[in-house]
């Protein structure tokens, strides 16, 4: 994983690799919610991800908690058709911008 914080725009960025599952789940608890401060927005690039099981999706949950719930700007970026389709039948693409 590959994180970055854009200060002047207060973004972080995630860039995830090929896994995006429990094996990840300390290292994203750690860039998005470990220091406790919230940044403005947040981009998640799925470029690399071949593999998403439902401890990602409950990450990103807890990532948009942290985020401000409704007021969250979070973006889902590169994710695969499959990757889209999963997060379709749960239902995130009403609760985080997909592109």
């Amino acid at each position: 994983m590959i994180v970055h914080h854009d200060a002047e725009s207060d973004c972080l960025s995630l860039q995830l690799g090929e896994r995006f599952d429990f094996s990840i789940h300390r290292e994203f608890h750690d860039a998005c919610l470990g220091a406790g401060r919230v940044a403005r927005s947040y981009l998640i690039d799925l470029a690399e991800v071949t593999r998403m099981d439902s401890s990602a999706l409950g990450m990103l949950l807890l990532l948009r908690e942290h985020a401000g719930a409704d007021h969250a700007d979070i973006r889902i970026v590169n994710a695969n058709s499959e990757l889209r389709g999963t997060l379709r039948v749960a239902g995130f693409d009403k609760l985080f911008v997909l592109h």
